[in-house]
């Protein structure tokens, strides 16, 4: 049994879709304000773990260490995109019980919104995709969910409206924050008369390009009493993999309407921590587009096969519905930085700093990570 562990600060930088500084000048503001958060100096990080997909390349460790004034660390990556965000505190748990480290920084961030090719230069480094699929209008993620919005609709009458529920609840959610990255108010015939992107999926129906960072730092729960905030306890984490290739997760699968790796994810975690999906304040779904929403609410057990539509439009994952989603706003309104913004979110829920979209009495909170054929589920808690 791993001892628990607790997030003692976080950190991110303004969301903004383009930023005057690059993305490793971003990435230092979020470590910095993360420090501040917990009442740490730099010295005090003795590990640092991240995704090892997109991070190596953009702020390595060694930069980021050598920026801090670190010489002697412990580091890691998660080999996940998306999920790697919410496998990281596995790896920093590890490290802490085992005793290669004390006290562990978590960092993401992206400069997507600048970066000339943006996101789709990122996915165009999968040869098979540029092969196979490109030259044949399947050029990046889009048009791959577009797939399984229309087999959604054919196998259980999924409804644009169901989608547009999805946006709009967390386009009210984003402008509560204060500081969105997407804050313009959005009704239903706005959402109709947004552009198509990939039919049926419109601009609302997908996560917003971000430059951005965030952090978070981890410490023993003895440690994290010491710490200038209350500290917030992992409970669990779990995850999980398919059995299919990143190239051809998307166009070679054979089942549209399901997703195999959250609900092993959902298996482990369960088994891991003792505690029950149903027991969930709240829940920040990684939402990279409307319909993940409703697969992942399927696949974790909140919500039947084809009923996640329903779900949403009837109100239930609005704040003080029966479970709140995306409080913040989300990858769709709120800024897309990898889903660290999830993790900061859940923690100010659970101290009671989330202002205007608190959750009343939240005491557990469920944030998810999706890369396809990757997901993560990580249980937060008092």
């Amino acid at each position: 049994m791993l001892q628990e562990i607790a997030i003692v600060g976080i950190g991110e930088t303004p969301p903004a879709r383009r930023s005057d500084k690059d993305v490793r000048a971003l990435t230092v503001d979020a470590v910095m304000a993360a420090l501040e958060d917990a009442g740490l100096k730099a010295g005090d990080i003795d590990g640092i773990v991240s995704d090892g997909v997109v991070m190596p390349t953009s702020v390595p460790h060694e930069w980021l260490a050598a920026q801090l004034g670190i010489d002697r660390y412990f580091d890691a990556s998660m080999s996940y995109a998306g999920a790697g965000t919410i496998g990281a505190p596995l790896l920093a748990q590890m490290a802490i019980q085992t005793g290669l480290c004390r006290t562990v920084l978590c960092y993401f961030g992206v400069d997507w919104g600048t970066r000339p090719g943006g996101p789709y230069a990122f996915h165009d480094l999968y040869p098979a995709k540029i092969a196979f699929e490109k030259p044949y209008g399947f050029n990046a993620q889009p048009t791959y969910f577009a797939l399984f919005a229309h087999r959604y609709m054919h196998d259980y009458g999924l409804k644009l409206e169901h989608l547009a529920a999805i946006a709009i609840n967390q386009r009210e959610n984003s402008r509560r924050t204060g500081r969105g990255q997407n804050m313009k108010p959005m009704t239903l015939d706005d959402y109709f008369k947004a552009p198509v992107v990939a039919d049926p999926l419109r601009y609302p129906d997908c996560c917003l390009i971000s430059d951005g960072a965030g952090a978070f730092i981890m410490t023993s729960k003895e440690r994290a009493r010491d710490c200038r905030k209350r500290p917030i306890y992992v409970k669990g984490v779990g995850f999980a993999s398919e059995r299919i290739s990143a190239d051809d997760a998307f166009t070679q699968r054979a089942n549209l309407m399901t997703l195999p790796s959250v609900g092993a994810a959902k298996a482990h975690l369960e088994r891991t921590c003792g505690l029950k999906l149903a027991d969930m304040d709240f829940v920040e779904l990684y939402d990279c587009f409307t319909v993940s929403c409703l697969m992942q609410l399927e696949d974790l057990g909140f919500c039947g096969k084809g009923e996640a539509g329903e779900f949403v439009q009837a109100g239930h994952t609005r704040l003080g519905g029966k479970l709140p989603v995306n409080t913040h706003g989300g990858l769709l309104s709120y800024s897309y930085r990898l889903a660290v913004e999830h993790v900061t979110e859940a923690v100010r829920q659970l101290r009671g700093e989330a202002g205007a979209v608190q959750v009343k009495d939240a005491e557990l909170g469920l944030v998810t990570g999706l890369s396809v054929p990757d997901f993560a589920a990580l249980v937060l808690g008092r």
